[in-house]
């Protein structure tokens, strides 16, 4: 089935308040049109999910107060320093956080995407991190060789995470509704580990990306993608690889008021043309 071309607005919509939603770092595909769109509704309860870790677009929704919980590796904004709604929101206790790390964050989505109940881990163990989080599972390993003295071989065992939407920014799709992320596989990860996987783009071209070997290794097919909008500029100010550099300036500005919750609504006000809903 080809995905649904639709608009910002309705990509927002298809994100139900409650929902688990898992978002890209800075650094991969951020579709922030759609979190400024969340903004407006605005969204209240989301799950985020980090893959593997969360910054600016997540700081927002934060500050805005459409966020319930955060499960993720780090939420940051990189050079620009701590991420501040997110610590201002973990200090008044307004939001639950379920700590956790890359390789637990990237087996859980491989579980889900490969439709079993938990991948095993062994890093992780000896961590305080497995203390906290009664939903991980350390056992013997059944498959270890029996040994003379004994000695246990233990196991962590990380549930599938599935969640009810992935959302991110690429640079272009075809009309078939094929999206090319290029390098960066936690997009495509997202994509087979989600129940809705809702996408923008910078453009929509003619080209059959699945045609051509040099485009179709870095594409995700039609099939994991639900709907798609069409987005110019669509991960501003974050930046999208290949295509336009971050805005340091504005991140920094970010950065700068958003250390108060006055600051925060001051940059919110500013940005005044992007978040409210157009005439």
């Amino acid at each position: 089935m080809t995905p649904t071309t639709t608009s910002v607005d309705d990509l927002a919509r298809r994100i139900p308040d409650g929902a688990s939603l898992a978002l890209a770092p800075d650094y991969s595909g951020c579709a922030l049109a759609v979190v400024r769109a969340l903004i407006r509704r605005p969204a209240h309860g989301l799950q985020l999910i980090g893959v593997p870790q969360l910054g600016f677009q997540a700081d927002l929704l934060i500050g805005a107060g459409c966020v319930a919980s955060v499960e993720s590796a780090a939420v940051t904004l990189g050079e620009q320093g701590p991420a501040p709604r997110f610590v201002a929101a973990v200090k008044a206790g307004a939001i639950e956080i379920r700590d956790s790390t890359c390789p637990v964050l990237h087996a859980g989505l491989q579980a889900a995407e490969k439709g079993v109940p938990f991948l095993p881990l062994r890093g992780i163990l000896g961590s305080d991190l497995v203390r906290h989080r009664p939903d991980w599972r350390v056992i013997d390993n059944p498959f270890a060789a029996d040994t003379a003295d004994g000695a246990s071989d233990p196991i962590l065992l990380v549930p599938a995470i599935r969640p009810e939407v992935a959302l991110f920014h690429a640079a272009r799709a075809d009309p078939a509704g094929n999206v090319w992320i290029g390098v960066r596989r936690e997009l495509m990860l997202m994509a087979h580990a989600a129940q809705t996987t809702l996408v923008t783009v910078e453009e929509i071209t003619d080209d059959d990306l699945l045609a051509d070997d040099r485009s179709a290794a870095g594409t995700i097919p039609a099939l994991y993608v639900s709907a798609i909008a069409e987005a110019r500029r669509g991960a501003w100010p974050v930046g999208l690889r290949g295509v336009y550099p971050p805005d340091r300036a504005q991140l920094r500005r970010y950065a700068e008021l958003a250390t108060t919750a006055a600051g925060f609504a001051r940059y919110l006000e500013e940005q005044a043309q992007e978040l409210l809903p157009a005439e």
